[in-house]
């Protein structure tokens, strides 16, 4: 039997960023809980929100002190998936860099697997 990859990782700069969220909004003790929801011109996109308590069947991710709720209708779509914040001129976020995704709209908002 095949070992499953990692769910998902964070790198170093979405682990700061989650800390730095946790601090500023007072929300040290929630974890983010990542979903994915069927929207936008290729069919998926990634949801993210601040939670308290992970919701029954959620998985946890660890990275360092931050804790990730990958909700379970997610699972097959983020299995493997790496989760960046990018900063630039123009633009900031979290980025999942998916190793699912077959397709990605021209707006960069939406996946398709």
């Amino acid at each position: 039997m095949t070992a499953r990859p990692q769910l998902l990782t964070l790198t170093d700069a979405a682990v700061q960023r989650v800390q730095a969220l946790q601090a500023k909004d007072g929300a040290d003790g929630r974890a983010l809980r990542v979903g994915v929801r069927a929207t936008g011109c290729s069919g998926m996109s990634y949801h993210i929100e601040f939670m308290d308590a992970p919701n029954p069947n959620d998985e946890v991710v660890e990275a360092g002190d931050v804790r990730v709720y990958v909700d379970p209708k997610a699972t097959l779509y983020l299995i493997g998936s790496e989760m960046d914040y990018v900063e630039d001129k123009l633009q900031s976020g979290f980025v999942f860099h998916n190793p699912n995704e077959k397709a990605r709209c021209g707006c960069g908002e939406s996946f398709q697997v």
